[in-house]
């Protein structure tokens, strides 16, 4: 194979082999269940919007903005806490990709490839989302500044389609994450099927030698 960053000697029994066992794992599984966890937290603002037919409550656009709101202005600290669980995800990726098997490249390349849509998803939707009603977007000036920008050719969505919007990339962040998990679980069922394998190819191998052993002694 031309791809010299790939060891295709390297098996599940290698010594130096990062498979669904390694800590690398639980870096990636550690953040993942963490962002789902938030995502979690955010479903029953999000429900009504997608999920429910009835008419949504008075109150619950506000809820929602002011949850956004707390969520965007929070501390410093929490964005750095967050950044850096989202940078250990990535340590567990790069680990486990580093002189990788196949089933390296396999499992673990498809995790990463899903982990950076959904990181291109918070970024380019969810963050922009909640700077727009941090931002008090659809306040009296947020809505002047709307209707030039309509006047204009831009397409300008209102409040309830925009947090709409925001609600649709929750869902689609919560599925990529996992899509993750799935793959890091398959990863551990491959492994696991291979090793069940290789153990029955090693006792009919032993029942093979031994029979040729009892023959010649005969």
């Amino acid at each position: 194979m031309p791809t010299q960053w790939v060891d295709w000697s390297k098996t599940t029994r290698s010594k130096d082999y990062r498979g669904s066992g390694s800590f690398a794992t639980f870096l990636i599984i550690g953040p993942v269940c963490f962002f789902l966890g938030i995502l979690f937290a955010s479903f029953p603002y999000d429900y009504p919007l997608l999920w429910s037919a009835d008419p949504l409550p008075p109150a619950h656009l506000p809820h929602l903005e002011a949850h956004l709101r707390l969520m965007h202005q929070a501390p410093p600290l929490i964005a750095r806490l967050l950044h850096i669980i989202v940078f250990l995800g990535f340590l567990g990726f790069f680990t486990k990709l580093f002189r990788p098997s196949e089933s390296n490249v396999l499992f673990d390349g498809a995790s990463l490839l899903l982990y950076v849509i959904g990181v291109g998803v918070y970024v380019a939707n969810i963050v922009k989302g909640m700077r727009a009603v941090s931002a008090g977007a659809w306040d009296d000036e947020g809505v002047a500044a709307a209707a030039a920008a309509a006047v204009e050719g831009e397409v300008v969505l209102g409040k309830e389609d925009s947090l709409r919007v925001l609600s649709a990339s929750n869902t689609i962040l919560a599925l990529v994450l996992v899509g993750v998990l799935v793959l890091q679980v398959g990863q551990w069922y491959a492994e696991k099927r291979e090793a069940g394998e290789e153990e029955e190819m090693e006792r009919e191998e032993a029942a093979a030698a031994a029979m040729a052993g009892g023959r010649k002694r005969i």
